[in-house]
């Protein structure tokens, strides 16, 4: 019965995204340019899952049954033409994270952005202080979160599976906050910032491996519209 319940509610899922596809199909604008699907349409694809379900079906699928920062952007979408609307803004500012932040992966998803920063370009070994060097690439993050003030900031750290989880837990929570207390001391509200550590519960590669196990020990940062960009993207106003 479980995975029958799961089966249904993906096929639900597709089946909206599959209908919101139909729907910005109509409502845009023809051009020259090649056939395929931007990251501005993906966004409004993305948000055509609803907030249920992509907070639910579509986080669980992309972001893990515990929620990564893949899972925060999607359970924050809009979807339809303001979808598409943020998701042309966070186009640009991804593209200027790209350009100012050394040795960051900067990934658009949805109608949002997913900065994951190796912890051993942040952090020296078991230590929770953040390098001079990593902190100036943290405060080139600020730099751009103050430009475009509308959005909400997820911060999560992650450790790998060596250790016990009386260390890596507490660790993973302290590399968060260090992240999160270095952009708000550049005068990014405070309010804007949530930050979590999910020890070694979140690997994106196997611990049996030194190259997974370097893979697992990262922060993540999850940039998504707040309400009032959402609300500005309704109106047509972005």
């Amino acid at each position: 019965m479980k995975f029958l319940r799961s089966s249904l509610a993906f096929l639900f899922a597709v089946l909206l995204l599959v209908n919101n596809f139909a729907q910005a199909q109509s409502t845009t604008v023809s051009t020259d340019k090649p056939k395929g699907m931007s990251k501005t349409l993906k966004g409004g694809l993305l948000g055509g899952l609803g907030g249920a379900v992509a907070g639910g079906v579509a986080g669980r699928l992309i972001g893990g049954k515990s929620g990564t920062a893949k899972g925060a952007i999607i359970g924050a979408v809009v979807g339809g033409s303001a979808g598409a609307l943020i998701g042309r803004k966070m186009d640009k500012q991804a593209a200027e994270l790209r350009r100012d932040l050394e040795g960051a992966k900067v990934e658009r998803v949805g109608e949002g952005i997913k900065i994951t920063f190796a912890s051993g370009i942040l952090f020296g070994s078991n230590s929770s202080s953040l390098t001079p060097e990593a902190a100036g690439n943290i405060d080139q993050l600020a730099a751009t979160l103050k430009k475009y003030a509308d959005t909400n900031v997820v911060i999560e750290g992650h450790t790998d599976s060596s250790g016990s989880d009386a260390i890596n837990q507490p660790l993973s929570e302290r590399r968060a906050q260090a992240v999160a207390n270095e952009i708000t001391a550049q005068g990014v509200d405070a309010a804007r910032i949530t930050s979590t550590g999910y020890g070694s519960t979140q690997p994106v590669g196997d611990n049996a491996t030194a190259t997974g196990k370097a893979a697992n020990r990262r922060v993540e940062v999850a940039i998504f519209a707040n309400e009032k960009m959402q609300k500005a993207a309704k109106k047509g106003q972005l």
